[in-house]
């Protein structure tokens, strides 16, 4: 099949409708040429949709200047957008991750998807690149209208799609969106110590971005036979698998592959996955689903939080009342890893913050605070001051053992407050 010429990003225009919804995906796959278009005759629309986690840009519609013209559904709040949801001039829908393509289904009866590519194959095949999150759900099920970009990386995986499953395509080359590496400080790096001395050799593992994970990817070096199995495809993702660490020999499914379901990092990541056929993006309803986590014996889940109350309760959302982002990946990842043979999940934090003053291990959250990960699920909470087991403990050995992680010159005022809470007896 001849492989249809490229048109102008205002060709968009023809496939919008009144009440049409547009499914952006996340963060590097953003197109952005094609959301310039659209936002250039906002005025002309009518009540159109823009669905998406984590926008790369900040745009003048996010502001409510266009009123129900043009409006922005959030999944998950990023720089881009964190204040405009403050202003209320967009909307956020609570979510896991792992369900967000069954939502999108139901909210949207006839999606436009519209995403960044790579150039076409020889066999006609575009690849969705440095992403598959929830738009490779809707291959062969909804219209796609692709911005191709010839800094898209070709991956593999389940994210291609047929010059025969689009409705057009246009060309737009531009540097991808890349995000600068956090060093780790030396309370990161006594975190990691803590939490990769309870990985087993062989085990698959799902950990994000930030200082933290970076550093507990960096102390997994000298472990063996390591899997990846994870949302983030992330440039420590790659020093593990390059160095041989990971080479997924001891998974049970998609052995001998990392599995991801979005890349985002450093310009080295992209040049990384691509055309390379160790690394496989899937649809995050796959790569989330607790279910298919739990089949993959050993799994070990971590991910950061902004507070943990004295019963295990993480807030990782919000800081205090204020919406910083949303629920992402936590518990789909936590509550997987409780289902796996011999897994293990582990929320990491600092146990301060403002300096010192503010014990992110408090003895209720404060008000306002939005739980991401529920008590029941939380497995392992680890500080720079050690790692508390809680699965299947009291609530009376929870409290201990998570005031035995915090700063010391908090825990008087921890144990106090748990005496009058009860939960000390």
């Amino acid at each position: 099949m001849k492989i249809p010429d490229p048109v102008a990003a205002e060709s968009v225009l023809d496939h919008l409708g009144p009440g049409a919804d547009l499914i952006v995906p996340l963060a590097a796959g953003e197109p952005r040429a094609i959301l310039d278009a659209v936002e250039a005759v906002a005025d002309r629309l009518e009540r159109v949709r823009v669905h998406q986690m984590h926008a790369s840009v900040t745009r003048a519609y996010f502001d409510g200047r266009y009123g129900d013209r043009l409006r922005h559904v959030s999944y998950f709040l990023s720089g881009a957008t964190r204040q405009a949801f403050a202003d209320g001039t967009i909307d956020l829908v609570p979510n896991h991750f792992s369900d967000v393509p069954e939502l999108l289904r139901e909210r949207c009866p006839d999606p436009l998807i519209i995403a960044q590519a790579s150039p076409p194959d020889n066999h006609g095949y575009f690849s969705l690149g440095t992403n598959a999150d929830y738009v490779a759900s809707f291959i062969g099920r909804a219209r796609f209208f692709l911005e191709v970009n010839e800094n898209m990386p070709r991956t593999f995986g389940r994210n291609q799609l047929h010059c025969s499953q689009i409705v057009g395509w246009c060309r737009h080359d531009a540097p991808l969106e890349t995000i600068d590496l956090t060093p780790p400080t030396e309370i990161d790096f006594a975190i990691a110590a803590g939490v990769a001395g309870l990985i087993r050799d062989g085990s698959t593992i799902q950990v994000g971005i930030g200082g933290t994970p970076n550093a507990i990817l960096a102390a997994l070096e000298n472990h063996r036979n390591l899997g990846i199995h994870t949302e983030l495809i992330s440039d420590g993702t790659v020093d593990l698998i390059e160095s041989g660490v990971a080479n997924g020999v001891s998974k049970r499914l998609n052995r001998t592959k990392a599995v991801g379901t979005f890349a985002l990092g450093t310009k080295r990541v992209y040049d990384f996955i691509h055309e390379n056929t160790a690394v496989e993006l899937w649809p995050v309803s796959y790569v989330n689903s607790p279910r298919v986590i739990g089949r993959e014996p050993n799994f070990v889940s971590i991910n950061a939080a902004v507070e943990v109350d004295l019963l295990g309760q993480c807030a990782s959302e919000t800081i205090g009342s204020r919406y910083w982002s949303s629920s992402g990946g936590q518990a789909d990842f936590a509550q997987g890893a409780m289902f796996s043979e011999g897994g293990q999940a582990f929320i990491v934090l600092p146990s301060t913050a403002k300096d010192g003053a503010l014990s992110r291990i408090s003895v209720s959250l404060r008000p306002g605070t939005v739980v991401t990960t529920l008590k029941n699920t939380v497995d392992h909470v680890a500080t720079e001051w050690g790692v508390a087991h809680l699965r299947g403990r009291s609530i009376n050995e929870r409290a201990r053992a998570l005031i035995a992680i915090a700063d010391p010159a908090h825990r008087e005022d921890l144990e106090r407050g748990a005496w009058g809470l009860g939960y000390l007896r």
